[in-house]
């Protein structure tokens, strides 16, 4: 399978490590089997233009993604809200262009890639802390990564259940677990006085619940969470994606030297 890795900016800009322990957890579980790529093409997915209501601007880098991706057989991101992004608002830009839902339909999530195509369960490994882990809006509601607490189904959590077979990891179960965290991109620079105490009542929600390491497969809400952590003088809790969890945790551990 060839598999086309879209790093969304500011990932690529501010969280390279990201990036560089998603290919290294997809190369573990994916084998000889899967080929990676890295498409030197890509740019923005256009949400932050799409969002300020600049939908000329958004345009152009959708039409640019279908031509960068659209010959892959699967294209993985390590991004909910930019994964939503492509699967559920580029069809005003491309509807009706060749090849632009058979990219829908191949465009992924990272961890939605881990269970729906690699199928990998829930991996065996070690990671003793205690998690709090945050879904993403745009990956929860809009790529239906989890049940939500708002839906009368059946509960399920695809992000969780890749988390649950590592020794020693235990989860924090705070008041409201699927509470918006108030980052929403451009909704952070418009209504920063909001966002600011959305950010504050969730990191105490998680501080409360004895989070060690908050982490989520959505690294703009972790930006958000980190900045009110540390601005309120918490220096010890860890933020992690989800990705860079999985590599730690699945790590094969060192022989010892003789």
């Amino acid at each position: 399978m060839r598999v086309g890795l879209f790093i969304p900016c500011y990932v690529d800009q501010f969280y390279p490590r990201v990036g560089a322990a998603a290919v290294r957890v997809l190369r573990r579980f994916g084998g000889d089997d899967l080929q990676l790529d890295y498409p030197e093409g890509q740019a923005c997915c256009g949400q932050p233009m799409a969002n300020a209501g600049l939908p000329g601007e958004s345009k152009p880098l959708a039409e640019r993604f279908l031509r960068t991706f659209a010959d892959y057989d699967a294209v993985v991101c390590p991004s909910g809200s930019c994964t939503s992004m492509v699967r559920n608002h580029y069809d005003p830009f491309l509807e009706g262009r060749p090849g632009f839902e058979a990219l829908k339909a191949k465009t992924y999530e990272f961890c939605e890639f881990l269970t729906d195509v690699l199928k990998i369960g829930s991996p065996s490994g070690r990671f003793p802390h205690q998690v709090g882990l945050h879904p993403g809006c745009h990956g929860l509601r809009e790529l239906r990564l989890g049940s939500g607490s708002e839906r009368n189904v059946e509960p399920f959590d695809k992000v969780r259940s890749l988390l649950t077979g590592l020794e020693g990891l235990t989860f924090s179960e705070p008041q409201r677990p699927d509470e918006c965290c108030g980052f929403g991109g451009t909704f952070a620079v418009q209504e920063e006085a909001v966002s600011v105490m959305m950010g504050q009542d969730k990191v105490k929600d998680y501080q409360a619940a004895g989070t060690e390491v908050l982490a989520s497969p959505d690294m703009s809400c972790l930006m958000h969470l980190e900045g009110v952590l540390r601005r309120g003088g918490d220096q010890t809790t860890r933020v992690l994606h989800v990705a860079e969890v999985l590599e730690e945790g699945t790590r094969e551990p060192v022989a010892a030297e003789t």
